[in-house]
């Protein structure tokens, strides 16, 4: 199936309302089917005592992206809240930015299974630094 220009518009309408990914600087670099990837800088207001990107803008990143994802699978008057999310921190995330990608693993009418990857990025350092696995809640009006 592939990504309606109304589901794109919808997706990026949703993203700009969420007051923390601007306050992170986050933005969304694709979106297709079932996958979305979103970037945000690693600057000073988000990092933690060691220099590195803190790990509520890895998690925060890589839920959205997760989430963006499971919406982009959803009919269009759908939307999606986080049922749960698992991290796992794989590494220290130094870099410029963040960029996560969130895919749908199994779409379903009660429950979509997610999967976000969060890398760290540095001129041509891609390291990942997270693994999120999720469910997402379609939320249909009545």
């Amino acid at each position: 199936m592939s990504m309606t220009p109304e589901i794109s518009e919808k997706l990026h309408e949703s993203f700009a309302k969420q007051s923390m990914m601007s306050t992170f600087g986050a933005r969304i670099d694709e979106i297709r089917h079932g996958q979305v990837t979103l970037h945000a800088p690693i600057n000073e207001g988000c990092m933690q005592q060691h220099g590195f990107a803190h790990a509520a803008l890895t998690f925060g990143l890589g839920d959205s992206a997760a989430g963006y994802s499971a919406l982009s699978v959803m009919p269009l008057e759908a939307e999606v809240l986080t049922s749960e999310m698992k991290i796992h921190l794989l590494a220290p995330a130094k870099g410029e930015r963040l960029e996560a990608v969130g895919k749908v693993i199994k779409p379903g009418k009660r429950l979509v299974i997610v999967q976000a990857e969060v890398f760290a990025v540095s001129d041509s350092t891609r390291t990942q630094v997270a693994l999120m696995t999720g469910t997402m809640v379609p939320v249909l009006p009545k």
